[in-house]
């Protein structure tokens, strides 16, 4: 191997406070952002992967293409409202939906162990093909590995998608601005619940599912209305106030949130007293904020909740003129904090 190309290259990550990788890494906190920020971005960096958004929008000679990858590790496979099958086509259509494109086509590779159950597999496969079709796409290549028997947690997917834009908006953080309202689709925290629930086989008064689902329609409605989309991100791993702190650092404005305007459901907001969790901080993967000058968000909650269905999206907060690149949130007291991004991730592989 030729060590000249490794000259001048030093890992930027404090590799004494963390010699190994922790799970907490992975989890949409500040380990996995400094983790990204500090090796791969380091060592990766290009402009379009430091615009930092869920995919990459490029130029092509014939019109622009978003691509998107991403993997899926959750535990159980199994949940109520999901698996890992829909989980893994829904993620990254969602992926595609907030750059602004249209989705089109996915790759799906499949780590399998050893002694996985074909009845599994072929339901997961049967739940992957429902959930594209749903979306409107395709998956039209892929890979397959199988390692040993105890290797793999029985299974784990990554897709890959590619979108077309259709429209001459830039849509990603940097292109926030002060005077801007923060709108969200519906209620938080169910995802993260419901897999928590299932792994711990919790018993609540009402079973809590999932909300995963597909947003490409949702974002198509807003397109077609002429809504002017500066930003939007789906609510995944770190939920709410993780993805809000990411926006404020990219686009180093300071946003100010109202927490009684948060949709949040009883019984989710009640298995996370028991639980010890912040519901802002528990992951989703049926939920998005966009971001829109004031002018345009009456229009936009409007469109969401009647063509789209999703009844309690409403206004949660605005961007203000502050440049502090921070996230202030209002209780329902009138008490203002500091939202900021917690070290791990209250639920580990959610997602």
């Amino acid at each position: 191997m030729n060590d000249n190309i490794y000259q001048g290259l030093n890992c930027p990550l404090p590799i004494t406070d963390y010699p190994r990788v922790l799970l907490a890494h992975g989890g949409g906190g500040k380990l996995m952002h400094q983790l990204i920020d500090k090796v791969f971005t380091a060592a990766f960096s290009n402009p379009l992967l430091e615009i930092r958004h869920d995919g990459a929008v490029m130029e092509t000679t014939t019109g622009k293409l978003a691509f998107t990858t991403d993997s899926y590790v959750v535990h159980p496979l199994f949940f109520p409202g999901g698996d890992i099958g829909s989980l893994a086509v829904n993620g990254t259509v969602n992926d595609l939906a907030m750059c602004g494109a249209r989705p089109l086509y996915l790759s799906a590779g499949f780590i399998i162990e050893e002694g996985f159950l074909i009845e599994s597999l072929w339901r997961i496969v049967l739940s992957m093909k429902a959930a594209a079709d749903k979306a409107g796409v395709a998956i039209v290549t892929g890979d397959t590995k199988v390692v040993d028997r105890g290797k793999g947690h029985g299974i784990f997917i990554n897709t890959a998608g590619i979108g077309i834009m259709e429209h001459h908006m830039t849509i990603n953080p940097g292109q926030v601005k002060a005077g801007d309202a923060i709108i969200i689709n519906g209620d938080i925290g169910r995802h993260g619940i419901a897999i928590m629930a299932q792994r711990e086989s919790l018993q609540f008064e009402t079973e809590i599912e999932s909300d995963c689902a597909p947003l490409a329609d949702s974002v198509q409605q807003l397109i077609n209305a002429n809504i002017e989309i500066h930003c939007l991100r789906d609510l995944t791993r770190g939920g709410l106030a993780t993805t809000l702190v990411e926006i404020a650092e990219s686009s180093r404005y300071q946003l100010f949130l109202n927490e009684s305007a948060v949709p949040v459901r009883d019984d989710v907001r009640g298995a996370c007293e028991i639980l010890g969790f912040e519901p802002c901080y528990v992951a989703n993967e049926g939920r998005f904020v966009a971001f829109v000058p004031e002018a345009d968000a009456a229009t936009a909650v409007s469109i969401l909740r009647v063509k789209c269905g999703w009844n309690q999206a409403g206004i949660i907060g605005r961007v203000t003129e502050d440049q502090s690149a921070t996230v202030i949130m209002k209780s329902s007291i009138g008490a203002e904090r500091i939202i900021d991004m917690l070290s791990g991730e209250q639920l580990p592989r959610i997602c």
